[in-house]
């Protein structure tokens, strides 16, 4: 078995948080990786609103609670500790007798960090993968905290909450905001046009979302269509679907960066 599967490739990652775990599953596999980080996860700005939804939940004011991320419920609990460290006892307690609704594995995982595990868990980690879930549920007059991911409303999932009688209370603990500088994404996209990279792989939406604002869509169209373009799940692969850009590898089943590096590893393989 070939110890180095990818010698010779060259893999874009516009990854931030894990960027370094990822490359190195990847170098280790003899690709090339060129680091792009696009997008920095920050805490919000001002604290407060975050601060004041958690006190509300902490003194019981949802039924059910809604995690779209694993870093979302992060979020929350390092805001806590930093300004109000006293209100987090009452708040991890608060999590038990709520109904705990999961988009996917990450924000599953979280809650088992807290020795808690999901209530419903979305087959499909999407936001109609959600709303499916919930939608054989009474939802009328039940009041629902939901964690949002960066600052995006997401109006689909409010307003199905919402036209089947629930009160939603939401939360954004969590902001994205610019990595690389313009030039380093333009340069990418350069490389990207040339033909230089095998492979580029997409890990979050707002990744996608940075690399079209930088450039005319036709150009950023141009440059993908000369690589192998990865998601790590079906919310960014619906992401690059909407900009028209088809998603060639993407796991099956469990949507983190090792079943990613397999994917992108049996793909690339298969090109030789």
């Amino acid at each position: 078995m070939d110890s180095q599967p990818l010698k010779g490739r060259v893999i874009a990652i516009p990854e931030t948080r894990e960027v370094e775990i990822f490359a190195a599953m990847l170098e280790r596999r003899g690709a090339t990786v060129v680091r792009c980080p696009m997008v920095a996860i920050r805490d919000a700005p001002d604290p407060a609103p975050v601060l004041d939804w958690s006190r509300n939940f902490a003194g019981g004011a949802c039924d059910d609670l809604i995690l779209l991320t694993g870093e979302g419920l992060r979020r929350i609990l390092s805001c806590i500790e930093r300004n109000e460290p006293g209100l987090k006892d009452s708040f991890v307690q608060a999590l038990g007798p709520v109904r705990k609704i999961t988009r996917g594995p990450k924000p599953a995982r979280a809650l088992r960090e807290l020795g808690y595990k999901p209530d419903v868990a979305a087959e499909v980690p999407t936001t109609e993968g959600v709303i499916d879930s919930l939608r054989s549920q009474n939802l009328q007059g039940r009041r629902i905290g939901l964690q949002l991911y960066g600052t995006e409303p997401n109006r689909p999932l409010v307003d199905f909450l919402e036209q089947a009688g629930a009160t939603v209370s939401v939360v954004a603990p969590y902001v994205y905001a610019d990595a690389a500088d313009d030039q380093a994404v333009l340069n990418l996209i350069t490389r990207l046009d040339a033909g230089e990279i095998d492979a580029v792989a997409f890990t979050s939406t707002p990744q996608v979302e940075r690399l079209f604002s930088i450039a005319p869509a036709e150009n950023v169209t141009r440059a993908l269509a000369n690589t192998v373009v990865a998601a790590v799940g079906p919310v960014v692969s619906e992401t690059l679907r909407k900009r028209g850009i088809q998603a060639r590898v993407m796991p099956e089943e469990s949507f983190f960066l090792k079943p990613l590096t397999s994917e992108l590893e049996e793909a690339l393989s298969a090109q030789r």
